[in-house]
């Protein structure tokens, strides 16, 4: 079976490892992280991930610009994209995140398997 690719894109270096590592420890994900958003939309065309998640805020290029950028490209808009954010509380994660503008928010302090379950829902 193909593993589903992830991209992450979060400027915290340390908080994107661990996550990577989380994640490949399910053994069903290949993960790739980008520290950089303004090198964000480049590398999703180069790995063709099949989730983003995507730190809100960044310096230099947020989050936002980075999903817009996404949208409008014709080979990723279709690409989902949750946003991970230190803002969402535990109790917004239990009832599967909060969806603002078409999308999802999880909060970086969510479980392991609340992220899991958050990829299951994104990747179908």
């Amino acid at each position: 079976m193909e593993k589903k690719r992830i991209l992450v894109v979060d400027d915290d270096r340390s908080f994107s490892r661990m996550l990577k590592l989380n994640l490949e420890s399910a053994g069903a994900y290949d993960i790739r992280i980008e520290n950089a958003g303004a090198r964000a939309v480049a590398t999703a065309r180069e790995f063709r991930p099949h989730l983003i998640f995507l730190d809100v805020i960044m310096p230099e290029v947020d989050g936002g610009d980075v999903a817009a950028q996404l949208k409008e490209d014709a080979e990723l808009k279709e690409i989902p994209v949750v946003f991970l954010t230190a803002l969402v509380s535990g109790q917004e994660n239990v009832v599967g995140g909060l969806i603002r503008s078409g999308y999802r928010f999880i909060g970086k302090l969510a479980s392991e398997k609340e992220i899991l379950q958050c990829i299951e829902e994104n990747i179908r």
